[in-house]
């Protein structure tokens, strides 16, 4: 395990390594620092220094695609990209009929370099893990509110696959587990900065003579804002915290899937309180807020919605009768 002083440097790294302004560079200063080797030595460890960070600078990269093929028990690289499960979902992406692979799902920026993509899909009940080159594959650019995120639509039908390797169910849970927790952690450092731009306002902003931030109302938004990150912080920790004896990116899966299914939910409260502090200026182009509102928006679609997770949580607590532990909040 990672001691205090080697988590600090790396955190520096990182942070250095994410201020670039495109995700080219960002991915070439990610590979200078050794993202991937610190991953495979520390394992999930790094995963709260990366994201975290990587969401409080609104920064673009192929981070997720390293952490989830690493977590399939896959080798990441550079050259490597992981199909996602379409937005809003987390079921395999891929499935294969008479030997044709047909998928769809989505990609991250790094789906314009790769020159392969990992892929899971079904075939004949079990699961299994394809590697296909990119220029047999049709992707065009998703869209939707955060153009800047660079995710794709990715999609292909009857590609000849054969072999691949063997995925159990358990290594697809937690190849999303450890993806909902970076996720999770992605948020809170939007979330923060979000407060951050708030809070700013909030003490150079004069009406009647004062800050506004010295009006009752006001430092109510901001308290509340900061008890959400506070609180999606901690149950991020606890789903870290349960990874740690494992020198691998082994995740539990429902500490991961409450802690994102907190996160999303508490970026949108505290993205909500933090645009009705700014007002106007808030809704403008010109203000970087409405950045990270769109990257709330976008990060908690992936791998599960908030609404999608905690649903299917109240269910398997019913169906169960059994209440999971809970984070120190």
């Amino acid at each position: 395990m990672m001691d205090a002083e080697t988590a600090e440097l790396l955190a520096e790294s990182l942070d250095r390594a994410l201020r670039h302004e495109t995700a080219a560079a960002v991915e070439a200063s990610l590979d200078e620092v050794g993202w991937r080797e610190a991953l495979e030595q520390e394992g999930a460890a790094v995963i709260p220094l990366l994201f975290t960070a990587q969401g409080a600078a609104n920064a673009t990269s192929g981070a997720l695609d390293d952490l989830v093929t690493a977590a399939l028990g896959s080798p990441a690289g550079p050259g490597t990209a992981f199909v996602l499960p379409r937005f809003g979902t987390y079921a395999v992406p891929g499935s294969v009929r008479n030997g044709g692979l047909a998928l769809r799902g989505l990609g991250t920026v790094r789906m314009s370099s790769a020159a392969r993509v990992l892929v899971v899909g079904e075939e004949d009940g079990a699961l299994r893990a394809f590697v296909v080159e990119t220029d047999r594959l049709e992707t065009r650019p998703a869209g939707g509110v955060d153009p800047r995120l660079g995710l794709v639509t990715v999609e292909g039908r009857g590609i000849a696959v054969s072999g691949g390797a063997e995925v159990t169910a358990a290594a697809w849970e937690n190849a999303l587990s450890a993806g909902r927790v970076a996720l999770a952690h992605e948020l809170i450092g939007v979330s923060r900065t979000m407060l951050r731009l708030a809070r700013e306002h909030a003490v150079t902003r004069i009406q009647f003579g004062r800050p506004i931030g010295s009006f009752q109302a006001v430092g109510h938004r901001l308290a509340e804002s900061l008890v959400a990150i506070e609180s999606a912080e901690a149950a991020a920790a606890v789903a870290i915290e349960a990874a740690e004896r494992d020198p691998t990116v082994q995740v539990p899966a429902l500490p991961a899937a409450m802690a994102k299914a907190l996160a999303g939910r508490n970026a949108r409260t505290a993205a909500r309180h933090c645009q009705q502090l700014l007002a106007g200026v808030g809704f403008t182009d010109e203000h970087d807020f409405h950045h990270y509102f769109r990257r709330v928006l976008t990060l908690d679609g992936l791998l599960g919605g908030a609404r999608t997770l905690t649903r299917e949580l109240g269910e398997e607590l019913l169906r169960t009768r059994r209440l999971p532990v809970a984070p120190p909040l």
